[in-house]
Formats: C-alpha cells, structure tokens, sequence
C-alpha cells in the first residue's frame, strides 16, 4: 500500500465540495495537502449532556443523551464529547483505504478527533467524533478544517467492498447515531 499525493487525490477520490490547500489567514486549515485532505467540520453539532441523566448505549441509544446545536462555532464542556459532520462528501475508490487523524492545531488543545476507517466504496459525508479532554471549555469552529483524511492505495483489488456488503452508514444522511441491526438503535437518527 501507498499514500496518495496531492494529484492522486484530485484525480481519484471524489471529494465535494473539493479545496485547494490554499493559505487562508486567520482559519484553521483545509483542503488538499502534500499526502491528504484537511476536512472541514459542518454547522450541526450533537453536543452530549448528562441532563437527562441518560446512559449511552450503542444498541438502545437515546437522543436525550445529546443537544442538538447549529452554529458558526459550538463550545464543548470540559471533558466532554461531540458528534458532527464533515461538509465535504466523500466517494472512496474500490482500491482505496482512508483513514483519518486529528489536526495538530486542536491536538494541542486537548481536543481529539476520531474517525473510522473510510471502507472502500463508502459514500458519504464523515460523522466526526470529537472529545475535549480539558477542564476548559473548548471551541470549534464551522467551516474550518477539523481533521485530515490520508488515503491509501492497495496493492490489490478488494473481494468484498463496503457497497457490496451493504454497510449500515452507507450514504447516511445527516448526522448519524451508532447504528445496530436487529435493536432499536437507529431511534433518534435524522
């Protein structure tokens, strides 16, 4: 396996809307880079809170667990955690892997980021896992860049692809909650 470059990426992974990895002052980066994309993170956010006294379960999860928020930047509590999405689209080749890391400018803030793979064949935008692990309260903010996703070319061809096998978050629509075939877990997804 190897890591695409920047022109790979262009040519072969269907990226919407896509960004030239341009100097952008006073933003955190997005766009194109050397070997991945910086994606930025959309207005909607699914900030979780302990109001409700709710516990999270990934086969009975309640929408309680969470308030929705829509803005041009969101605070998450100290030691707490988000859900959002990615405004690009993403249509990985069958030959392609991508995985995604966090971005140093909120790593050194204490603010991780975690993404599972991107399967090959996967479409969609990326449901972004956020934790802040300070005591502060921490700030992000919409339309800037949040994570980079690096793609890697296999050597072959899959057998079986995340569109062959039908896989659950396969063009998910919205901001999408763990889902778990045969419990109610889709209960609150938009």
């Amino acid at each position: 396996m190897g890591v695409l470059p920047d022109w790979m990426i262009e040519r072969d992974v269907k990226i919407t809307p896509f960004a030239t990895g341009q100097h952008r002052p006073g933003v955190i980066s997005y766009g194109v880079t050397s070997y991945g994309y910086d994606v930025r993170v959309d207005r909607h956010f699914k900030v979780f809170t302990n109001v409700w006294g709710s516990t999270v379960d990934p086969k009975h999860f309640d929408p309680k667990s969470f308030v929705d928020v829509e803005a041009d930047f969101v605070l998450i509590p100290p030691n707490s955690f988000a859900l959002a999405e990615t405004v690009e689209y993403f249509e990985i080749p069958r030959d392609i892997l991508a995985v995604c890391l966090g971005k140093s400018t909120y790593a050194r803030c204490g603010i991780i980021v975690n993404v599972t793979p991107l399967e090959p064949e996967w479409r969609g935008r990326v449901t972004i896992e956020i934790s802040n692990t300070t005591p502060l309260p921490a700030k992000l903010y919409s339309g800037e860049g949040i994570a980079q996703i690096l793609f890697l070319k296999a050597e072959e061809v899959c057998k079986t692809s995340y569109a062959d096998k039908k896989g659950k978050y396969q063009d998910q629509t919205g901001l999408t909650l763990p889902i778990v075939h045969g419990s109610d877990s889709r209960r609150g997804n938009n």
